[in-house]
Parts: structure tokens; C-alpha cells; sequence
């Protein structure tokens, strides 16, 4: 193994969007076993924290992989399209009219019924997202595209927050 490998090379997966999260985490789980630091108890401390190093680096690629958003991410900054979501927040202005939508119906929401349709809304909106991701990393190399498809990505992690909280004061 080799610590300045990608994700996917240290884990042996295809370099694409699509994971089976079952594989996924098998591989994990074994490559933990190899690494843990307790298997290297008898060999002392600098060993030990050799094998610590390990263990955090492929828990910190299993966080990312596993995760459909940081996956997303990742893949487009290895092809040379960083997200640069703190410098960066332009959409298009459609999306923008979208997210406008979405935010005032939960404002409007007076009721848990009412907001459960925002929120069927939403994820079918999210899984949308996904499907195009799929798409445009895997199939096309579109990496603009799938830019632009993370930063939607992340506008649906966030309202999903909101959601949540608006659920929370509804059922108090």
C-alpha cells in the first residue's frame, strides 16, 4: 500500500461514481484488519503509529467513498475540476429560482403532511442529481457538468438540514 495513493487505488475500486456500498465497505473492513494498530502490538511503538497513519488514511478514503457527495467531489478533483464550493457558488439561474421555490415551501409549511410533500419533492430532486452524476462521471467525462452537478448536490445536504429542522419545530 501506498500512502499517496487515490481512494480507489487503495481500496482496488474502479475510479467512478458508481460503488456497490456493500463491496465497499467488505473492503474497508478487511483492509482495517490489515492495518489496525493493535496487530502491531509485539512490534512496538514506531510501528504502531505507522500502522496508525494507516488506519486513519483508510478510514478518512472510506468516509469519502462511501459518501456520494465527497465521492462526487473527489473524482471531479482528481480529473482537474475542483468544486471550490467556498469561492465559487455560481449556478445557474434556473437552480437558483428552484432552491428560491423550495425554501419558501417550507416557510409555508404549517403542517407535517404539507412538509412531507416538500420533502418527497426534494428527494426525488437529490436522487435526480445522482442519476446525472452517474452519468456524467462515469459515462460521459463530463467534469463541468458534474461540477456543477456537486454544487446542486450540496444545496440538496443542506436544505435537507433545514427540512429537518422545520420537522422538529412542527411536531413541538
Amino acid at each position: 500500500m501506498d500512502l499517496q495513493s487515490t481512494d480507489f487505488e487503495l481500496f482496488g475500486l474502479p475510479a467512478r461514481f458508481e460503488q456497490n456500498a456493500a463491496a465497499l465497505e467488505e473492503r474497508w473492513k478487511e483492509l482495517q484488519r490489515q492495518v489496525h494498530p493493535d496487530r502491531f502490538a509485539a512490534q512496538g511503538a514506531a510501528a504502531q503509529r505507522v500502522a496508525a497513519q494507516w488506519s486513519a488514511r483508510v478510514n478518512e478514503a472510506y468516509r469519502r467513498l462511501k459518501d456520494p457527495h465527497r465521492r462526487a467531489a473527489y473524482l471531479c478533483e482528481l480529473h482537474g475540476a475542483p468544486i471550490r464550493a467556498e469561492d465559487n457558488t455560481a449556478m445557474p439561474p434556473a437552480f437558483l429560482m428552484l432552491q428560491m421555490e423550495l425554501r419558501e415551501q417550507i416557510d409555508d409549511a404549517g403542517s407535517l403532511a404539507s412538509l412531507q410533500s416538500v420533502e418527497q419533492q426534494a428527494a426525488q430532486m437529490r436522487q435526480g442529481i445522482l442519476a446525472d452524476l452517474a452519468r456524467q462521471i462515469d459515462q460521459q467525462q463530463d467534469w463541468p457538468a458534474a461540477v456543477q452537478s456537486v454544487r446542486a448536490l450540496m444545496f440538496f445536504d443542506r436544505f435537507n438540514l433545514d427540512l429537518a429542522r422545520k420537522r422538529e419545530a412542527l411536531s413541538a
